[in-house]
């Protein structure tokens, strides 16, 4: 056996009088460090926003991550959001279900916006910071951008309540309530002073105004008027009056966004269970994010601020797209964004089954489109099952498939210590982009990461409790 011998890495200058022994290497330098590859044990950096703006390995500035729960997921996005915040780019992390960036964002010197029951609420029809941002664009005479400033706002409150009419009723509202809707958020624009409440939009329903009885089509009855909008009336006094919903969305918000620093919504909270609060609380987070990074680019468009990138990050992906017929479309329209207006995503499922295991095969197809459309798929531990399905996506070679499937083995067992080892698959991801061979990497964590990292914070405090506790039983 002949030892392999040490591998060092140096710049083209100090390496020059090593020729011919010097060589290069296959893993990029270009991006946030993420580790070493697998295979050659040379250092391995990138991300989506590097890939896409500079290194033009990618043509979208997207990543959809996979991978079992408990290999390090969370830790990569983290990997990724610590460095991007390094070279500028705000992180935005639109919906911390666990939670796993709160410590992160507050050690960035971050926003952190808690949202549940009793803690915190979202009204989904406050249109943010748009309103400020259009009257600062008419006053520079940019009157055609402040209009399409309140344009997209407007868009988004009303893909944002009849998303929730969608979870509330586990189908989408009819086309006469989606009008309705439309007209009755534009009528509250001109008759109020102040943000509007989801109360507002149902009183405007019962009352039943010209501009709502026209797009109703009642043909002069009000009792056909009555007909046609109980429905929607029904589904509005839920949103306002007690129902699942109302707590979090029928208040104004507690702690509006801003868009000049790291933000984080905190939905720790929202309790597993309650799946449709879940997805709506998602599905508004994103929309307030997206809504927030528009304004930052039309004011950066006018020469009014400086220009601002985002890597946003949208976890726990599944949890929303199964909340209900129709979800797919609403995540799709909010998700779309221009890649030539500055902002990177990471998209975060489990596994593709995630994605394919909704009911209609239209969503399960455009759920697939998000990891076909994604600039690089980021791959962790992943069961043979999962093989087929990916495959379909982004092809995999027949030992980059079985390389993912054996770091999906559970951990095995020490008998010196009494304890089960490391997952072998913990931290190891495929970094794949279209075609080309993927890129093995293992991610290690820096001192300065192991604390926003621990996400057993919670077992340690209780272990730490309970010894305290035994050792005063036995005194």
């Amino acid at each position: 056996m002949v030892q392999a011998a040490d591998e060092w890495r140096g710049t083209t200058v100090q390496v020059c009088g090593l020729w011919p022994y010097a060589v290069g290497t296959g893993a990029p330098m270009i991006g946030v460090p993420l580790g070493r590859s697998l295979l050659t044990g040379a250092t391995v950096c990138g991300d989506p926003i590097s890939w896409f703006q500079r290194a033009k390995l990618i043509g979208n500035p997207s990543a959809f991550i996979l991978g079992l729960p408990g290999l390090g997921k969370s830790t990569l996005v983290r990997r990724l959001a610590t460095g991007l915040a390094g070279y500028g780019v705000i992180p935005l992390v639109l919906g911390d279900l666990k939670p796993d960036y709160v410590d992160l964002i507050e050690a960035l010197g971050g926003q952190v916006i808690t949202l549940g029951r009793g803690r915190g609420s979202l009204n989904v029809l406050d249109p943010g910071e748009a309103a400020g941002a259009a009257e600062r664009l008419r006053a520079a005479g940019h009157e055609k951008a402040a209009s399409q400033v309140m344009a997209d706002a407007h868009g988004r409150r009303h893909t944002m309540v009849s998303a929730l009419l969608t979870i509330l009723r586990k189908q989408p509202p009819s086309d006469v309530e989606e009008a309705l809707v439309d007209q009755g958020l534009r009528l509250l624009d001109r008759r109020l002073d102040r943000v509007p409440v989801l109360a507002d939009l149902l009183r405007v329903v019962q009352e039943a105004p010209a501009e709502l009885r026209e797009v109703a089509v009642d043909r002069g009855s009000m009792q056909e008027y009555q007909q046609i909008t109980r429905g929607l009336e029904q589904s509005l006094i839920s949103l306002t009056r007690g129902g699942r919903l109302s707590e979090t969305f029928a208040k104004p918000t507690t702690n509006p966004m801003r868009r000049d620093r790291p933000v984080v919504y905190d939905v720790s909270a929202l309790d597993d269970s309650d799946s449709d609060l879940q997805a709506a609380v998602l599905l508004a987070c994103w929309s307030a994010g997206f809504s927030t990074v528009n304004v930052a680019n039309a004011l950066a468009d006018a020469g009014l601020e400086p220009r601002r990138h985002y890597f946003v990050i949208l976890d726990e992906l599944w949890r929303a797209l199964r909340a209900g017929k129709g979800m797919v479309d609403r995540v799709d329209a909010l998700t779309r964004l221009n890649r030539t207006r500055g902002v990177g995503m990471a998209m975060v499922s489990h596994t593709m089954s995630d994605l394919l295991s909704l009911t209609h095969e239209e969503d399960r197809m455009k759920a697939r489109g998000f990891v076909e459309r994604s600039g690089m798929v980021i791959c962790g531990g992943l069961p043979p099952a999962e093989m087929p399905k990916l495959n379909e996506a982004v092809p995999f070679s027949r030992a980059e498939q079985d390389m993912m499937i054996g770091w999906s083995d559970p951990p095995s067992w020490d008998p010196t210590t009494g304890r089960e080892t490391e997952p072998p698959g913990r931290g190891k991801f495929l970094i794949k982009v279209g075609g080309r061979p993927g890129i093995p990497v293992k991610v290690e964590l820096t001192g300065a990461e192991a604390a926003i990292n621990d996400t057993n914070k919670l077992w340690h405090t209780q272990s730490r409790v309970g010894r305290r506790a035994a050792h005063e039983a036995v005194s």
